[in-house]
């Protein structure tokens, strides 16, 4: 059976090709990495050099993205892809809007409203663990808050992406665009390239909807920061740990 990445079609073209809009080379070395090893070596990059993603490289990403499966073939997804001034200008913005006591308005409730457990250790030990690497003291809240306002920053990266959902659609469509996400995230690292996936980059959603001239048919869901990571950043080394399968499975014969 032929390999379903290189199946030729009557046009000569092959399948990938198809898929990717007959897109080529983007001009850059892509190492050999299995899927399994993007999905391993991922991790959520909180510190990035100064480098844009060129458009193109960019392009083929969301080319491969875009095949993300959803349910009745909706493809909710909408992306805005900032780079130089947009991306600054945004990002200026939000600083503003947090630093001014603007009220944090996103247009959905992202966490529930109470924490109970597993939940409410499990979130603890990633922000403790979080701050640790970045030799934040637990108590030193406004150095806390400088982190957190490093989201609008996009932790440094030149590229940014924000992502919009039409504002009718249910929880279906969200699910769907979660694996868009991913998506995105794992066609990412096979380019080299590190992600960070941020629901921060919607906690101010009139300044994105008025700055980019988005109605209120779309609703932003977040954003992520794309490009590659500051090696020797200790916090880029930061990983918290995963439960294991046999605590959220249950294997029925």
């Amino acid at each position: 059976m032929p390999d379903r990445a290189v199946t030729t079609t009557r046009s000569g073209e092959t399948a990938l090709g198809q898929r990717l809009g007959g897109m080529t080379d983007p001009g850059f070395n892509r190492p050999e990495v299995h899927a399994e090893d993007a999905l391993l070596s991922r991790r959520s990059i909180r510190s990035f050099e100064d480098k844009p993603v060129p458009n193109s490289l960019m392009r083929r990403i969301l080319e491969a993205a875009r095949w993300a499966p959803s349910g009745s073939n909706i493809q909710p997804w909408k992306v805005h892809v900032l780079n130089g001034e947009a991306r600054q200008r945004y990002s200026d913005a939000i600083i503003s809007a947090e630093r001014n006591g603007e009220n944090r308005d996103m247009e959905y409730n992202y966490y529930a409203p109470e924490w109970r457990e597993p939940f409410l250790a499990r979130r603890r030990a990633c922000g403790f663990g979080l701050y640790s690497a970045m030799g934040i003291a637990r108590e030193d809240k406004a150095a806390r808050h400088e982190a957190f306002i490093d989201n609008f920053r996009f932790f440094g990266a030149a590229t940014g992406l924000l992502f919009w959902i039409p504002s009718d659609l249910e929880h279906g469509s969200w699910l769907d665009y979660g694996t868009f996400i991913q998506s995105i995230s794992i066609a990412a690292q096979g380019w080299g390239l590190d992600t960070i996936a941020q629901g921060a980059l919607g906690e101010f959603p009139h300044v994105a909807h008025k700055m980019f001239e988005v109605g209120d048919d779309f609703t932003l869901i977040g954003g992520m920061s794309i490009g590659w990571m500051v090696e020797d950043n200790p916090v880029n080394q930061f990983q918290p740990g995963r439960i294991a399968v046999d605590e959220f499975t249950t294997w029925i014969d």
